[in-house]
């Protein structure tokens, strides 16, 4: 989701995108025919040709972004997407929109100038609105959302450490009511 679509500025105003940001939109389309998460019906599978679709689109528009300048990080997940794409799994194990909408919005202000998106390596700085999430596991894994939402949408992983972002921490050590170690009889 753009800067514009979420602040509700209207399209005369809104700024036109960066160029080596490719159109997602035909992977979203694919990925409604295959999330199931949100159907009533607890049997319903995907076709598996729609879930390869759906890793093959985002492997294409991947592929466009490393044709102007991506990186290793972006080779790594076109072959994960490629590999996907071959043996598709039965569902999609990404996260949900309420995860993404959740997820840290890193200030304007707090980013350096060489501050750039592992994914696309584009200088966060160059969007006059740049909308930066930072992942959970770690502090200093942050995105540009427009290029981590398609990969969360499909794996609920990091992207640089492979960690699950699903995955609930534990719960800290109760502390022990007891102050002093005394005995209370009241609750005997």
């Amino acid at each position: 989701m753009s800067y514009e679509v979420e602040h509700n500025i209207p399209k005369n105003e809104a700024t036109q995108p960066h160029p080596r940001r490719p159109d997602l939109s035909t992977f979203f389309s694919n990925l409604e025919l295959v999330n199931t998460s949100d159907t009533q019906n607890v049997n319903a599978t995907p076709m598996p040709a729609d879930m390869r679709a759906v890793f093959i689109t985002l492997s294409d528009a991947f592929r466009t972004m490393r044709r102007d300048g991506g990186g290793t990080l972006l080779d790594t997940l076109i072959e994960t997407l490629e590999a996907d794409a071959e043996s598709p799994p039965k569902e999609v194990k990404g996260v949900s929109d309420a995860f993404l909408d959740e997820l840290d919005r890193v200030p304007k202000k707090t980013l350096k100038k060489t501050d750039s998106c592992p994914i696309c390596n584009n200088p966060f700085l160059e969007d006059q609105y740049p909308l930066v999430v930072r992942l959970p596991c770690h502090k200093d894994h942050i995105f540009d959302l427009e290029c981590i939402a398609p990969w969360l949408k499909l794996h609920a992983t990091c992207p640089m450490d492979r960690k699950n972002l699903l995955k609930k921490k534990p719960p800290p050590p109760a502390e022990d009511e007891e102050e002093d170690g005394e005995y209370d009889e009241m609750f005997a």
